[in-house]
């Protein structure tokens, strides 16, 4: 493997945050996603392999303490999803994301089907996690992990069909009906008082 800091374009002194940032930024150029069709999505699936194992490698070899290149690693497996289940926990869902898309498809196994699905469950996006757990469920089916998330990602989606005003946002349980119930409040209020809603605003 080559030197995984100059895959990833960085010095060796880089902070973990610079490190993250350009790793960030060259999974995003090159996701073998954003090429579809085109004749050069196999050079991206060996160039994004090519920067996890640099990424992997750099984050592997700080945390046992030591800041050399981890030249010797050869793991071709998944990305270390210890430290994505981290991510979500402190919720970093958009770094949790970006590591996670950057894992070749055929590296996705159960776990990390799951921890997708986490993603996208705390996102609020219930249909998709749904989605994505079930998948994990299917390919281990004796985790009860994969299916507890499953049955509540299920149920999530049930609701939102049932009330698809409902903004399932982190501000609180507002959702359409309580704002028209609050507009038509305040323009009682302002006609009471000899005006309307319009120029009482």
């Amino acid at each position: 493997m080559k030197d995984p800091y100059q895959i990833l374009g960085i010095d060796r002194n880089a902070t973990d945050e610079e490190i993250k940032t350009a790793y960030r930024n060259l999974a995003r150029k090159y996701h073998p996603d954003n090429y579809g069709d085109n004749p050069l999505a196999d050079l991206a699936e060996d160039k994004m392999q090519e920067i996890n194992e640099a990424y992997d490698s750099i984050m592997a070899s700080r945390r046992s303490g030591n800041k050399g290149t981890g030249y010797g690693r050869t793991n071709n497996g998944p990305t270390n999803f210890p430290e994505i289940r981290q991510l979500i926990n402190q919720n970093r869902l958009e770094e949790a994301q970006e590591i996670l898309d950057g894992v070749p498809v055929q590296n996705r196994n159960a776990e990390w089907y799951f921890l997708n699905g986490t993603v996208l469950y705390r996102r609020g996006w219930f249909d998709q996690a749904f989605t994505s757990f079930a998948t994990a469920s299917r390919m281990d089916p004796s985790n009860p992990e994969y299916r507890n998330a499953v049955n509540n990602a299920q149920r999530q989606a049930s609701r939102q069909q049932h009330n698809p005003y409902r903004t399932y946002n982190r501000g609180g349980d507002c959702d359409a009906c309580d704002m028209c119930q609050t507009l038509i409040c305040a323009d009682c209020c302002c006609e009471c008082m000899g005006g309307d809603l319009i120029r009482c605003c």
